[in-house]
């Protein structure tokens, strides 16, 4: 009887090492292939739609364009793009607030980082990493730092920039008394509309598991 129950526990054991062999992998986290089309390749993108930055006020801008290089990559997260020029407003359309017209120097490059992918609809979900910016507001200047949420959609080519409250933070600030301080969380919204720098192509971002 003894020897039975020792069997049936050393069989039961193998059974459980076997089981634990077979569902480990399926635990990992697979890296994922990100293929940009095409690539590599220059991009410039405009603003479909107002760019809001809010920092306990809304500072709007009508106006907005990037450009960079983009490009394929493997990982998760992996960076598909980078943003090695951002502008926010122009000297006849300024980004406006109700403390007066705003400024925005970017200091670049900002990357676009892709996250998750969804085939049905050739949706990547990911964010705009490394931002880095210093905010003029009337007599307010302050420098917001982090990252932005977003998602780029291979029908439209619009990367859709929507941050979370503590994706950004407000690294200084001075002159803007309580308004904006280093506990601010920012948040930074707006569509561009992303093409193929000289065309009118539209990239294709597509993620798959090797």
């Amino acid at each position: 009887m003894k020897k039975s129950i020792r069997r049936m526990a050393v069989m039961a054991g193998a059974g459980a090492a076997a089981f634990g062999m077979t569902v480990a992998p399926a635990s990992a986290v697979p890296s994922t292939v990100w293929t940009v089309t095409p690539s590599p390749a220059n991009f410039a993108a405009t603003n479909s739609g107002n760019i809001v930055l809010t920092a306990n006020i809304p500072m709007t801008c009508t106006t907005s364009s990037a450009s960079g290089t983009m490009q394929s990559a493997t990982g998760n997260p992996a960076t598909v793009a980078s943003i090695s020029a951002i502008n926010f407003g122009t000297s006849t359309s300024p980004c406006t607030s109700v403390l007066g017209n705003v400024t925005t120097i970017a200091t670049t490059p900002w990357t676009v980082v892709a996250q998750d992918y969804t085939a049905s609809t050739g949706v990547t979900k990911g964010y705009v990493g490394n931002v880095k910016a210093k905010v003029t507001a009337g007599a307010c200047v302050f420098t917001v730092e982090g990252k932005a949420s977003a998602t780029y959609t291979n029908s439209t080519g619009i990367l859709a920039v929507s941050s979370v409250s503590g994706d950004l933070k407000v690294t200084s600030a001075s002159g803007c008394g309580t308004v904006v301080t280093t506990a601010t969380k920012p948040t930074f919204r707006g569509n561009y509309a992303v093409k193929v720098a000289g065309t009118g192509t539209i990239p294709k971002i597509v993620g798959s598991n090797p």
